[in-house]
């Protein structure tokens, strides 16, 4: 990996050992194998791909919620799964997370302060007269006035929760965040407004994001770089440019044309994903792909380069498929 990133993602790979039954025999699961990714600082790079494809599993790790099996997450210059307990505390405040649904995610027997100011009290961080203050600055800093402060999450819209998780998120002044589906429980409204809060906080405080969405039209509007995974595997990656406007896998291909846009060109893909307990022996896509062949049912491809910044997972090089126009519009 290059030493432009902030995060490093360095051949991932995790398993897990699972057992159908009280005495089935334990087979792996293969949730996350050989990803490898870079975020440099204040960039975002977007993974998309559908349910079951990994996505999570990858947020889990960069915010060591979970180890990685093999390989290896770097951020800054930490190094997960070496930490010691001075190291972890600095993880906190390095990196934070903000997930799908707001409700969940903050405690509704806390006011709105006391849910921004708990990571603080967790770190010994602003004690005394300067908490409220800094509380007030936070809430504001996105887009919430400071009378909201007591009130409780059941009190607020969806829109408004959810800057008060990214408020929360920010407590701690971390470099980069880790966005799991951020938009995706909000009504299409507010959609945006949150995207370019998310835009604007990242441009003024030169935040690093990891953004996980199954919509390619978020992914398209707030990434610099864009990794396509299917069942734990890279299927296509690069610029935004690459991927969105320059489309080659047909899993890319068959996201763009089954998109809200409504883009004609490749057709959807076909059936559900397999189960990641019985996965192909040749490419994973195959069972789905209209372009597959003999070759494809037989031999995983690897991960290729069709430029010094675009890879893709395929035997095959088919036409590109642009998708940047109606994602954009999608959102603006």
């Amino acid at each position: 990996m290059s030493e432009t990133g902030f995060v490093h993602a360095e051949n991932l790979h995790r398993t897990y050992s699972v057992r159908r039954g009280l005495f089935g025999r334990a087979r792996a699961l293969h949730a996350v194998s050989g990803v490898s990714f870079e975020i440099p600082k204040g960039e975002t790079f977007g993974l998309v791909g559908e349910s079951g494809s990994g996505k999570s599993t990858i947020a889990r790790m960069l915010l060591a919620a979970e180890p990685a099996t093999s390989g290896q997450v770097r951020i800054g210059d930490l190094v997960l799964g070496s930490l010691d307990a001075s190291g972890e505390k600095r993880l906190r405040r390095t990196v934070q997370p903000v997930l799908q649904d707001p409700y969940s995610a903050l405690s509704p027997h806390l006011r709105v302060a006391g849910i921004v100011g708990e990571p603080l009290g967790a770190h010994g961080l602003r004690q005394g007269a300067e908490r409220d203050p800094y509380i007030d600055s936070i809430l504001n800093s996105v887009g919430l006035a400071s009378s909201l402060r007591r009130r409780y999450p059941r009190e607020l819209s969806g829109g408004q929760r959810q800057r008060v998780a990214i408020a929360r998120a920010l407590a701690l002044e971390p470099q980069a965040l880790v966005l799991d589906e951020p938009v995706s429980a909000l009504d299409v409204s507010v959609q945006a407004q949150i995207l370019n809060l998310l835009k604007d906080l990242q441009r003024e405080r030169g935040l690093s994001y990891l953004l996980i969405s199954h919509d390619l039209a978020v992914v398209a509007y707030m990434a610099s770089r864009v990794g396509v995974l299917y069942l734990g595997e890279m299927m296509e990656q690069g610029t935004r440019d690459d991927v969105i406007r320059r489309a080659r896998h047909p899993y890319t291909q068959a996201l763009i044309a089954s998109s809200e846009a409504g883009l004609d060109g490749p057709v959807a893909a076909r059936g559900e994903i397999p189960s990641p307990l019985d996965l192909p022996p040749g490419c994973l896509f195959e069972p789905r792909c209209p372009h597959a062949s003999a070759r494809c049912r037989n031999e995983r491809p690897a991960l290729r380069p069709l430029s010094a910044t675009h890879r893709i997972a395929c035997h095959f090089d088919l036409p590109a498929v642009d998708a940047v126009s109606s994602a954009d519009a999608s959102l603006s």
